[in-house]
């Protein structure tokens, strides 16, 4: 009888350990990572902060935003055919008449680019619409474009369809020609109307793109945009898309010169601007959008909270954002875009470069050219690593070097690497060192990777490669280097 209990009592403390452990491993796994948001703790310790953040990571959303990479602005409408810049929403809707408008041209053009998702300009700070809106007369459809039956919106979201490009729409809330513009419930809700009708008749949209231009309206008073509201319309109508600059998701560089930071935190202390509190929080922290610095130790041990909020790279190829035909002989050179991609995508950040069409409505032939160009030194580029078992996974502790062999008689100049954002952006400095002729030679260092960072440095060629993570918050997941060679431009 006794031996009976003994067994039955070693059953039940065993089936309580299985049971513990395995509550155990669920509750650790649910609190593992943090998505999009931390908020910390009232009198949190800097190593408590520094814990939490590394555990922040995107939303699904925002991985998929990161790994395009490379995404289109099309800035398009009444300026196009005025020679403005911006708009004072007084321009006739008669002048828009783009007589080849051909939206396959743009989206092959694009997809030719190497380009992942197409933004349009749906409406300007103007307030002409390029779709017939419910909402106002100042639209395509009372243009002589296609006797007022066009649509500029649908035939670029079929284009897209048709291309296997992503779409997304810019729509600025700062309005010159709405009457009700100032008169801030009124208007507020007429932005939403325009949201709304673009969000539910054109399919899937990937990202929204607001800035904060804010003037004065016809009665003097200056417009209040109501940001929540704006963002319950996205969430309701398009969840997954990311919503960017005056949206939670994406913010701005902080430029308009195709600049990445050196060092580019996507786990960042600054408050997203359509946030109530981003003034007071961001001015507590003595930040803003273009500060050099968003996410260094000194400022997290200050912040109350920190946002997984990736840095987008907007820049024109002409310097006008709408096209201008005495530009035509001022586009960007091929070299200039490839040190703009190497500041932009290899500083862990997306870039969204600007190609406007003309008043044909289609894609001057010397942008065509120039971003194919772009994309064929790009995949040359980086068709041939290397490194040997450079994507193997290495989760390296604070100054831990691994060692990689490099394919014999390789030349490379360029480095890749990239850590798991699944698991957080850890790491805050690293350097790069080759074996050639029996030594160590250290030929790089960075400070930041995230997503992705690009390094380049002389002609090489070497034995073995070693990366040192000088620095990093909890274990840094390094999921991928590599070696490459780019050619001289």
């Amino acid at each position: 009888m006794r031996k009976v209990e003994m067994n039955r009592s070693l059953r039940t403390i065993t089936f309580l350990s299985v049971l513990f452990f395995i509550t155990a491993c669920s509750s650790l796994s649910k609190q593992e990572y943090y998505e999009k948001q931390v908020v910390f703790p009232d009198n949190a310790t800097l190593e408590q902060k520094i814990d939490m953040a590394s555990r922040l990571v995107p939303t699904k959303q925002q991985l998929e935003w990161q790994e395009m990479e490379l995404t289109a602005f099309l800035h398009f409408g009444i300026n196009t055919f005025t020679g403005n810049e911006w708009g004072d929403g007084k321009d006739s809707p008669q002048l828009f008449n783009p007589t080849q408008l051909d939206c396959e041209q743009w989206a092959k053009a694009l997809k030719d680019g190497g380009f992942k998702m197409v933004i349009l300009t749906a409406k300007h700070h103007d307030g002409f619409c390029l779709w017939p809106t419910k909402t106002t007369e100042y639209s395509v459809k009372n243009s002589p474009w296609k006797n007022g039956k066009g649509d500029v919106v649908r035939e670029l979201r079929d284009a897209c369809n048709k291309y296997g490009l992503k779409f997304g729409i810019y729509i600025s809330p700062w309005d010159r020609n709405a009457s009700c513009y100032g008169d801030s419930p009124k208007y507020n809700e007429y932005f939403s109307q325009q949201l709304t009708e673009l969000l539910t008749n054109y399919g899937e949209i990937h990202e929204i793109w607001f800035d904060g231009a804010n003037g004065e309206g016809p009665n003097g008073r200056k417009q209040i945009y109501d940001w929540d509201l704006f963002l319950k319309t996205i969430r309701k109508h398009q969840p997954k898309a990311v919503t960017a600059i005056m949206g939670d998701d994406v913010r701005w560089v902080g430029n308009e010169g195709g600049l990445g930071r050196e060092t580019e935190w996507s786990a960042t202390v600054l408050t997203p601007g359509s946030y109530s509190h981003c003034d007071k929080s961001n001015q507590a922290l003595g930040i803003d959008n273009m500060s050099k610095d968003l996410g260094s130790l000194t400022l997290l041990n200050n912040a109350k909270q920190i946002y997984w909020y990736p840095s987008e790279v907007d820049v024109s190829i002409r310097p006008g954002w709408f096209y201008h035909s005495k530009e035509d002989k001022e586009v960007r050179s091929l070299q200039n875009l490839v040190n703009i991609y190497y500041q932009s995508v290899g500083c862990n950040s997306v870039l969204l470069l600007n190609i406007p069409p003309d008043k044909r409505g289609l894609i001057h032939e010397t942008d065509v050219q120039r971003i194919k160009e772009l994309s064929n030194y790009i995949n040359k580029t980086f068709e041939n690593n290397q490194v040997i078992k450079g994507n193997k996974t290495w989760k390296a502790s604070k100054g831990e070097s691994k060692e990689y062999k490099i394919k014999p008689k390789s030349k490379f100049n360029t480095l890749l690497i990239q850590e798991d954002i699944t698991k957080g952006q850890r790491v805050e400095e690293f350097s790069v060192e080759i074996y050639e002729q029996g030594q160590w030679k250290q030929i790089a260092k960075g400070t930041t990777i995230g997503y992705k960072r690009l390094l380049r440095f002389a002609d090489c060629q070497a034995e073995k490669l070693r990366i040192t993570i000088n620095n990093t918050r909890a274990e840094a997941n390094i999921e991928n280097i590599g070696l490459y060679f780019a050619e001289s431009l």
